[in-house]
């Protein structure tokens, strides 16, 4: 997925959906231009989410609009501009490395 084109997550997809029936899903917004869904790497099964990323910023936000609340095979779909992945990782980082502990023990 390239950086700079803009990217939509879409959450609480079935479990069996594939990537071509998902981009068919989306094709009716606009021009996409890569579609995964993210899968365990242990079992290789469907985590329930997936991304979307579009041409342009007006095919994602027909395509947020369009979408987010939509029925797909029984699911209700959450679909929401996906956030940059060093902004969520900057975030856990943070909050992990806030932790301390270790310290002496005033018991015993």
């Amino acid at each position: 997925m390239n950086g700079n084109r803009p990217r939509l997550y879409v959450g609480n997809l079935p479990y069996q959906l594939t990537v071509d029936e998902l981009k068919d899903f989306f094709a009716g917004a606009g021009n996409i231009t890569d579609v995964a869904i993210i899968t365990d790497r242990g079992t290789g099964r469907s985590k329930g989410f997936g991304f979307v990323e579009f041409a342009t910023d007006e095919d994602a936000a027909r395509a947020q609009s369009m979408y987010n609340g939509a029925q797909l095979k029984n699911r209700t779909l959450k679909v929401d501009l996906a956030k940059p992945r060093q902004e969520k990782e900057s975030g856990a980082n943070k909050a992990s490395s806030d932790g301390g502990g270790g310290g002496e023990s005033n018991f015993g």
